[in-house]
């Protein structure tokens, strides 16, 4: 079974709700409750699990990948229980805000827009990377090379906004625009560039070197827009729980030993809320 199997990935239509049964993680008291919690003793958390090795599903349909690793040991910390409702990333903030889940987690970047919608706690750092078919039987090198191609990329998501910005940079160059394909998920858009439907695909450093690896993709263009990825909570108190939480996880070596493991690179310590928060 594939990685980016659409029927194991997320289920047509709907959100599937997973409940992460943990063996091995043993939770003190909670550390949090209702009203700040939508579930006593859980953190229910929004995930598109179509990223490896940062959040993916495994052979036997089990959600893995460092952001997973993550949660849950935050989840540890808190005395709570993880569970993840799968969905695609359009939805993720509205059904924070109409509280079908507590948290986001699935690396969303930071925007002063989005910090004033939702409390948003960096704890990685990311580019843009522009994968080609294996190969790169185009020669992409630059982003200019991009000129004139077809770039598939998930609706929604910074890796959209990013590649219209490559876009009209390009315009203001003198050289032809790119056309933009969005779809539901990054599985959809990688798909796309399988099927020469693409000329390439936009996604974070991490995922395309680990699709590199694999032997999928070439990750042709790669360090394009750096920036922070976050958790965003819909309430402070919850999301001072999380900074909390990582603290402690810096302090005694955690998430240096699992940033590390997955060659992501770590945000300064200590964490904090960035941005306003809601009004």
């Amino acid at each position: 079974m594939s990685y980016f199997n659409r029927r194991t990935l997320l289920k047509a239509g709907s959100a599937a709700a997973v409940a992460a049964g943990l063996p091995g993680i043993a939770r003190a008291q909670p550390k949090l409750a209702p009203p700040n919690l939508i579930k006593a003793g859980t953190l229910v958390m929004s995930i598109n699990p179509t990223l490896p090795p940062l959040q993916f599903v495994d052979d036997k349909g089990q959600l893995q990948g460092m952001r997973v690793e993550l949660a849950n040991d935050l989840c540890k910390r808190l005395g709570l229980t993880p569970e993840y409702i799968r969905t695609e990333f359009a939805t993720m903030v509205p059904g924070l805000a109409a509280k079908r889940w507590d948290m986001i987690n699935t690396g969303i970047f930071f925007t002063e827009e989005r910090s004033k919608l939702m409390y948003m706690v960096p704890y990685e750092k990311a580019a843009i990377s522009f994968l080609a078919a294996r190969g790169n039987p185009l020669g992409l090198k630059t982003v200019d090379d991009l000129a004139g191609r077809r770039i598939s990329v998930e609706l929604g998501g910074i890796e959209e906004r990013r590649t219209r910005e490559v876009s009209e940079m390009l315009v203001k160059k003198g050289l032809k625009p790119v056309s933009v394909l969005t779809f539901n998920n990054f599985a959809e858009a990688f798909q796309a560039l399988r099927a020469g439907q693409a000329d390439a695909a936009t996604s974070i450093d991490a995922t395309a070197m680990f699709m590199q690896t694999r032997g999928d993709f070439t990750r042709a263009i790669s360090g394009v827009f750096p920036q922070t990825a976050c958790f965003a909570m819909a309430n402070k108190p919850l999301a001072l729980a999380i900074v909390d939480a990582l603290n402690e996880a810096k302090k005694d070596g955690f998430y240096d030993k699992l940033l590390d493991q997955y060659g992501v690179l770590k945000v300064d310590a200590p964490f904090a809320i960035s941005g306003p928060g809601p009004a």
